[in-house]
């Protein structure tokens, strides 16, 4: 009788080392939202041959593994807000999540602004009322971050093994909103509100993170290969902060993984994903790359990594809205340059398709605190502009734009797109435009609505201006605004003869 129950317990073990092999990958859970309107991958691993089946909404699938790696796809869906099971099986294996919904999903991703969490902006209001079940959200997690101190074994090896994020999806309510991002959340919220359907908003971002930690490695072998050496820190793409940072934290040994290395985000923050179609990106990143006076090269790399993600999610397509940098109340050489970083972002959503822009100019500290306090205006500007140029709803979604300047009768004549109801917010008249007869030398202009215009009375130093340009500066106070209180967008351009 012992020996059968030394062969039953044998028995036993060995099944339960099978049993449970049959798995969903981590990015499949419960509470989450797939997207609607297109075909929907769901993949995980298994130890079996045998097809698998997965069964959600009506729909049954199914494949053969390829090793031990199963990928099916289910067919195309409408919106639904009630919660169904997804159930995966192989032969009697099975595993199954909960409170799956349909409807539209974003990646919201960049820097410090992006990660910024609710309960960080000390709205208690919002926070009260965030029991919202069709608002989900899956929240990476940092594990590692960038503070000035040196790093610890554990997080030097937690980096070595690639665990800079752990993740999960959550049903939007008063506990689990603390830690979402404040500009992803407010996002989802008016998101949810403007379409009426589910809204999932995928998160990952990082502190202080430049472009290029979040560029796939196909890009930087492609442009950036001098940034995939163990001396990547002195790379000219690497600005002065970043490299200290970074320095701060591994010490001596510069080969050691890092959350700012080239790619490194991207593959621990973004690969994860590739396989999920998402609706669109929101991106608010930027601080830390506007250190280095270089406007060509942050424009080739924004173009850069909003091609590589298209690439990569093979959607060319992609809609990709940016926050351009607000103002901020900053003198010192490291926010220098940001007036010409605002007007990289402005060229890069001209000339990109599918590439948007939400003006901030208004919403920047009036101290030199990198992180302006007011991340609700900024989700909700994006969500209006998700809503218009992805989603084609008629609403307001930006504010004046400028247009044309034409000198005429010793005045110079501004024109602008989305000026409805051209006013200021403080009943004072515009402030903030500039005039130069040389394109270097600039002098405050006397400015009034004309309109859905604005006319520039020429200062003495200027008889015939060449240039005009507005907001031009690290921190501003404009008041120029449209008839929804849409700021003005920063600009310059050359005056056109009459």
């Amino acid at each position: 009788m012992r020996g059968v129950s030394v062969l039953c317990v044998a028995a036993c073990c060995c099944l339960s080392l099978v049993r449970g092999e049959l798995k969903l990958d981590p990015i499949y859970q419960s509470h989450m939202v797939l997207q609607r309107g297109v075909p929907v991958p769901i993949s995980g691993t298994c130890s079996a041959s045998t097809p698998v089946t997965v069964s959600f909404g009506g729909h049954e699938v199914k494949a053969k593994p390829k090793g031990k790696k199963w990928h099916v796809t289910l067919p195309a869906m409408e919106a639904n807000a009630e919660g169904a099971e997804l159930t995966v099986s192989q032969g009697k294996e099975s595993e199954s999540i909960d409170d799956v919904v349909v409807g539209e999903v974003w990646l919201a991703s960049g820097q410090s602004n992006m990660l910024w969490r609710l309960e960080q902006t000390g709205d208690s209001s919002a926070m009260a009322a965030a029991n919202i079940p069709q608002l989900r959200f899956y929240h990476s997690e940092p594990q590692v971050h960038t503070d000035d101190t040196a790093y610890t074994e554990e997080l030097s090896e937690r980096l070595k093994k690639g665990e800079m994020y752990e993740g999960s999806w959550s049903v939007s309510d008063t506990t689990t909103c603390r830690r979402m991002s404040a500009v992803g959340w407010y996002f989802g919220r008016k998101l949810q509100e403007l379409l009426g359907v589910p809204i999932g908003i995928v998160h990952a971002s990082l502190g202080g993170s430049e472009m290029l930690a979040w560029m796939p490695q196909a890009t930087l072998k492609k442009r950036y290969k001098d940034c995939l050496t163990p001396r990547w820190l002195e790379s000219k793409y690497v600005t002065e902060w970043v490299r200290g940072r970074a320095k701060k934290n591994i010490g001596s040994d510069l080969s050691a993984p890092h959350p700012y290395k080239p790619g490194y985000l991207f593959t621990t923050g973004i690969s994860p994903w590739l396989r999920f179609p998402f609706a669109g990106v929101i991106w608010y990143q930027g601080e830390s790359d506007a250190e280095i006076d270089d406007m060509a090269q942050h424009k080739a790399m924004l173009t850069d990594l909003i091609n590589s993600w298209r690439t990569q999610f093979k959607k060319q397509n992609l809609p990709f809205l940016m926050v351009q940098l607000p103002r901020i109340n900053d003198d010192t050489p490291l926010r220098a340059n940001w007036p010409e970083f605002r007007d990289v972002q402005t060229q890069v959503a001209r000339e990109l398709p599918n590439v948007y822009q939400t003006v901030t100019i208004d919403l920047g500290s009036t101290n030199s605190n990198v992180h302006p306090p007011r991340k609700l205006e900024v989700g909700e500007r994006l969500a209006t502009l998700a809503a218009a140029k992805v989603y084609g709803k008629d609403i307001v979604y930006e504010g004046p734009v400028f247009s044309a300047a034409t000198l005429s009768d010793g005045k110079l004549h501004l024109s602008f797109s989305s000026a409805s109801g051209l006013t200021t917010t403080d009943g004072q008249p515009p402030r903030g435009f500039e005039v130069s007869a040389d394109g270097k030398k600039f002098h405050a202009a006397d400015a009034e609505i004309d309109g859905e215009g604005v006319q520039l009375s020429l200062p003495s130093q200027v008889k015939k201006p060449k240039v005009v340009r507005y907001a031009w500066k690290v921190y501003v106070e404009p008041n120029l605004v449209n008839g929804a209180g849409l700021p003005t967008a920063p600009f310059t351009a050359p005056v056109l003869a009459h």
